[in-house]
């Protein structure tokens, strides 16, 4: 339904059927796979937090500064106990179900409420790459994402060297929609961005 509404004596078109997500993150929802459980993370989890952030392995495709103590994972921590809570974004812990230890995290952030977008991120520890858990996690997320939060699209801005990650994307029919070159400037040099995407299949 298109409205004419006045703004500043000015006449303009309104869409009143026009999308607004209203994700709701309370209470946290735990997911579980095969092998996994996606879980909320806790002040418990900083040294594994920790271990993760600070390895140069996780971070070599991120924009983002290696972890250099355990008070960097604490911080992010008290700001998840605040974004959660207000619905800003959401990460889980990934942990395997005969573990309770944190090996990796994914999370959906940068919400566009009004075009029911948002963007996944996600990171594992080295130890446990290429035996599929990154899959499991992904298929749980974008089914919360789609089924749950009833996104229209999810997105996923990566670096064009990180094989694994656009792998795992094109695995999951997410398409590119861009390539920006030296869109950013990270580590003392100008990098490369990437975006893929995947519509809801509603």
């Amino acid at each position: 339904m298109l409205t004419w509404l006045r703004f500043n004596n000015s006449l303009f078109l309104a869409n009143q059927n026009t999308p607004m997500l209203t994700p709701n993150f309370t209470p946290f929802p735990v997911l579980t796979t095969d092998r996994l459980v996606l879980r909320r993370m806790t002040r418990d989890d900083i040294h594994e937090l920790f271990r993760l952030r600070s390895d140069k392995r996780v971070n070599h495709y991120l924009i983002r500064a290696p972890y250099q103590s355990v008070e960097d994972a604490n911080a992010f921590i008290t700001k998840t106990d605040t974004a959660i809570p207000n619905n800003e974004f959401i990460i889980w812990g990934i942990t395997l179900k005969d573990e309770n230890k944190v090996i990796g995290t994914i999370c959906i952030w940068n919400l566009k409420r009004e075009h029911d977008r948002a963007e996944v991120g996600y990171e594992l520890y080295p130890d446990y790459w290429r035996k599929g858990i990154m899959q499991e996690a992904l298929t749980a997320i974008l089914d919360y994402g789609f089924n749950t939060m009833k996104l229209h699209s999810i997105a996923a801005i990566i670096d064009p060297f990180n094989q694994g990650s656009y792998s795992l994307l094109e695995k999951n029919h997410f398409v590119k929609e861009a390539h920006f070159k030296e869109d950013y400037f990270h580590d003392g040099k100008f990098k490369d961005t990437v975006i893929y995407s995947l519509l809801s299949p509603k």
